[in-house]
């Protein structure tokens, strides 16, 4: 195959884009703005999600709290009754026996339900403390996201901008370019490597590889229209002296 040292030219540029744009592509997968985003996300989430754990057993407390306080008040009223009926006088010999047991029993269970009620109030406050920290922590995670979000977008415009401007470039190039010249190295791309390097220094600029002395004499013997190949990596072999 023949293709003048301006196709030539052209095409070496396009193998230069195309570098570019996987250069680009990578970029995309790795992004630090990304990963930035992903990790403040993820504290977001998990935040939200201690969060709602303090809520409900903070809401579950609360409720524990309300039965402890209402059987305390039913305890209270019993003893309230019971020592009415021992004001009044109006009980034989067993009745007065019975009631002051059961005063007993029924101190003994206020001041047992008091405990539990102190302990509750005190795993209360730590939970309400442990709540507020959640809330203070996503309010600010929620800053962060939002400037997370704000870099991500603005690094994948730019990405997105740089990838827009090559393609152009690139539509550009391959519409000047001899369409045989083009499909060969369309050809050699979809083998998972570049599709064309440049000879520099005895080496193929598409798998850095040096060539041998050989294939570097047939090479100089070959007319400079002549489309070479590499003899590594079969890429096309582009002798384009001061590109650029």
């Amino acid at each position: 195959m023949k293709a003048a040292v301006a196709q030539q030219r052209s095409l070496l540029e396009l193998a230069e884009l195309d570098a570019e744009l996987s250069r680009i592509q990578h970029r995309l997968t790795h992004l630090p703005e990304k990963q930035n985003h992903q990790r403040v996300h993820a504290e977001h989430a998990a935040a939200k999600d201690r969060l709602a754990s303090a809520r409900i057993a903070l809401a579950d407390l609360d409720a524990e709290i309300s039965r402890v306080e209402s059987e305390i008040d039913a305890v209270r009223r019993r003893e309230e009754r019971d020592r009415s009926l021992l004001a009044s006088g109006a009980t034989d010999a067993k009745q007065l026996s019975d009631l002051q047991h059961e005063l007993e029993t029924l101190q003994r269970r206020q001041a047992s339900l008091e405990d539990s009620l102190l302990e509750m109030m005190e795993r209360r406050e730590d939970l309400q403390e442990r709540q507020d920290t959640e809330s203070a922590e996503i309010t600010k995670l929620q800053g962060e996201l939002a400037s997370a979000q704000q870099a991500l977008d603005a690094a994948l415009a730019e990405i997105d901008r740089a990838r827009h401007q090559r393609v152009l470039r690139r539509e550009e190039l391959t519409a000047a370019l001899d369409p045989e010249l083009v499909a060969l190295y369309e050809r050699q791309r979809a083998r998972g490597g570049p599709g064309a390097g440049v000879l520099e220094n005895g080496r193929c600029g598409a798998c850095r590889i040096e060539i041998g002395r050989g294939e570097l004499a047939r090479i100089s013997a070959a007319a400079e229209d002549d489309v070479l190949r590499c003899p590594e990596c079969s890429a096309i072999l582009l002798r384009v002296k001061d590109f650029g």
